[in-house]
């Protein structure tokens, strides 16, 4: 199957309770690894698990929260906060993190990659 960025395609990527809420799990996805979390409100958020600010793959690690109603997750190394609507960092503008199209479906949580 081509999933390059001109041949998009939703992947399977788990079952939906293989993540609990308000917690996140990271997903090989090709060659990125990319970190999903599933908010206690039941919405399902997709983004780069590659923390910019220390270079570490551990944002599917962070702590979900709210920051003035953005839905957030705390990297856990230097705890900067990025959106998971749109990737960007509250407290430095020149962080940011790629998001992605994800959904739940048949039980399952599906990836556009």
């Amino acid at each position: 199957m081509d999933t390059s960025p001109l041949n998009p395609a939703w992947l399977r990527v788990c079952a939906l309770d293989d993540i609990l809420p308000d917690t996140g799990v990271c997903a090989l996805v090709g060659q990125r690894q990319v970190a999903i979390f599933r908010l206690a409100d039941g919405s399902l958020h997709a983004l780069d698990n590659h923390d910019p600010a220390s270079g570490a793959n551990v944002l599917s690690r962070g702590i979900v929260g709210d920051l003035g109603g953005e839905p957030v997750v705390a990297s856990p190394m230097y705890k900067q906060h990025y959106a998971l609507r749109t990737g960007r960092c509250l407290e430095d503008d020149g962080f940011a993190v790629q998001t992605y199209a994800v959904q739940a479906r048949d039980g399952a949580v599906w990836l556009l990659a």
